[in-house]
């Protein structure tokens, strides 16, 4: 497939050189397209460099990998081109989470905020919210803003958002990268389409997919969030998840 990748960053420069390696086409941008001439040698034909909103234009799939600080610029250069389309959203917003005690898990937060289960595997029927038992006095993350995520969101809500590859150091993606026990991508969403295509995605750069839940889960994959830099086996998602969702206070 064509592959747009916003921000040739650490992270945003690998993944476009790992989904050329898959046999994916792919067009990478940043604020100085003219510079990323190594990259694009590395593509070895398969990567080329454009401006922003061509690049934007040329995908089917749109990776949004640019520091925190240029997201609105990026989205204010993007916005139309990327109306419809999944965007994988790689982004980690510069502020930590807050967490406020005493929500319980199962029962729906302020402005939606609903619950989400850490006890389904990555399978594409699931809902994006369900209700699971929780110990008694455990408590659900809570911010009072949004998310990184859910702020994309607001900012493009015609396109089709999904969360991945922002929870893990580029070093460790390419030292876990196609190698047994997969290393887990934790992906948030509640759109069929843009989850499908993450995973398909998360599976031929070599690693292997696990729903997390909806937008209001990115809060556990992001800055100050219990998944954040967390290294986890595949087979180990589920209690890892688990885990965050318990421990939270």
């Amino acid at each position: 497939m064509r592959i747009s990748v916003i921000g040739a960053g650490q992270l945003g420069g690998t993944l476009a050189t790992w989904c050329a390696e898959s046999g994916h086409e792919v067009a990478v941008t940043s604020r100085h397209p003219d510079r990323l001439t190594d990259l694009v040698r590395h593509g070895h034909g398969h990567i080329r460099a454009m401006p922003i909103p061509e690049a934007a234009e040329f995908g089917e799939v749109v990776l949004f990998a640019p520091n925190w600080e240029s997201a609105r610029e990026a989205v204010d250069l993007t916005h139309d081109a990327l109306v419809g389309k999944v965007v994988i959203d790689a982004t980690n917003p510069t502020h930590g989470a807050v967490r406020v005690p005493g929500m319980t898990p199962g029962a729906p937060g302020p402005a939606g905020l609903g619950s989400f289960s850490p006890a389904y595997p990555s399978t594409l029927d699931i809902p994006a919210f369900v209700t699971v038992p929780e110990p008694p006095g455990s408590t659900m993350l809570e911010t009072p803003e949004k998310s990184g995520f859910e702020t994309l969101i607001s900012w493009v809500p015609e396109a089709h958002w999904v969360k991945a590859f922002n929870t893990i150091p580029t070093e460790v993606l390419d030292r876990r990268r196609g190698h047994d026990p997969l290393l887990a991508e934790y992906v948030c969403t509640d759109q069929r389409d843009a989850r499908e295509t993450a995973c398909q995605i998360i599976h031929d750069l070599g690693f292997a997919p696990f729903f997390a839940g909806g937008p209001p889960a990115a809060r556990l994959t992001e800055t100050g969030g219990p998944l954040q830099m967390r290294e986890v086996d595949v087979q180990d998602a589920k209690d890892v998840l688990a885990e965050a969702l318990a421990t939270v206070r």
